[in-house]
């Protein structure tokens, strides 16, 4: 039988499925643990996962791929068949433009994730983790962005008041996961992401975003509400990084925040953008567009203590680590012609 899950493990041929894992954060999962020796599956209905993420784990065979819908519960029964941990990543999700304008396609996420977690449990699945997020804090906590406040996990507590049917999901998924902890003895971890970017990701996100209207030459060059909004941009190898240690570390169905502690202006994201990719252009901001909190960052001091966690990723150095990989990678054309499109969608 493979190893257990724990600390300091090599995860050298442990059973592990990642839905999602085609998708921006689950293929660098995927990544991280086919390094680490792991029996990896995927799970994906590519509805924005991409095969080319998992391209070269696919040809070499080191990695198999499920394609379906984990709203199916006979698909959902036949991917975690003898799985020993899971890494739930699946959902209907986007950046700020998706979430405000597809309120149903993220409330499927209570059935997506109730029917994942049956299952897993009928299946005898040793661990859940499953990737939360953020949305899950109160708003009325994310409104001055004049104050300096970090979002402390013990803060996501009655009455609740979770941002949007997305955060709302997130926070139910988190509950019902305590509760399979509690009644029937399922380990499990939620980690709560922080505004992860990095190579793969999307334009619906707002770095990405950014880098897109620079890419493109946008002028004037946009930014969704007034600017002043605060965040904590994570790099996408350190919520990878998080992620592992907490099905490591983590039994009990412990919410954890993974995110840094920098706090960065959203106007101040954009003149750097425009500043490395040499871009001279006018910034106008548009406060009529989806915006979402104005002042979201996370205190991680308990994922120091649980997992031996921080960021190893400064912003600054992953904002140009991922301008550069965004403009090899992609064809100003097409990004030029779609990127309405791609700022609203998935």
């Amino acid at each position: 039988m493979a190893a257990r899950v724990q600390a300091g493990s090599d995860w050298s041929g442990l059973p592990v499925l990642v839905t999602g894992g085609a998708s921006f954060i689950g293929s660098h999962l995927v990544d991280a643990l086919v390094a680490r020796g792991a029996r990896v599956s995927v799970a994906d209905d590519l509805s924005s996962g991409a095969l080319g993420n998992l391209a070269d784990h696919l040809e070499t065979g080191r990695v198999t791929l499920h394609e379906g819908d984990l709203c199916s519960q006979a698909f959902a029964r036949d991917v975690v068949a003898g799985q020993q941990l899971v890494f739930h990543l699946a959902a209907a999700h986007g950046g700020r433009g998706y979430l405000e304008h597809n309120q149903a396609a993220c409330a499927r996420n209570l059935m997506l994730d109730g029917i994942l977690f049956d299952a897993a449990r009928g299946a005898g699945v040793e661990k859940v983790v499953y990737a939360s997020s953020g949305c899950v804090y109160p708003n009325h906590l994310q409104t001055r962005p004049e104050e300096t406040v970090y979002l402390r996990e013990e803060m996501v507590t009655p009455p609740y008041d979770a941002d949007n049917t997305y955060g709302w999901a997130k926070l139910m998924a988190e509950l019902t996961l305590r509760a399979y902890h509690d009644d029937y003895g399922m380990k499990a971890a939620s980690c709560r992401y922080f505004t992860v970017y990095g190579p793969r990701g999307m334009e619906n996100h707002a770095v990405i975003a950014m880098i897109a209207r620079a890419f493109v030459g946008q002028n004037p060059f946009e930014v969704w509400g007034t600017g002043e909004q605060i965040r904590n941009w994570t790099f996408v190898s350190d919520i990878v990084e998080g992620t592992i240690r907490a099905a490591e570390r983590i039994d009990d169905a412990t919410a954890v925040n993974l995110g840094t502690m920098e706090r960065i202006r959203v106007l101040d994201a954009a003149e750097e953008v425009l500043s490395y990719t040499g871009v001279d252009t006018e910034i106008v901001t548009r406060p009529e567009m989806p915006t979402g909190p104005y002042n979201r960052v996370a205190d991680n001091r308990l994922a120091r203590e649980l997992l031996d966690w921080e960021p190893q990723v400064k912003f600054i150095d992953g904002l140009h680590r991922t301008i550069d990989w965004y403009f090899a990678a992609r064809d100003r054309t097409n990004v030029g012609t779609d990127l309405e499109k791609l700022l609203l969608e998935r």
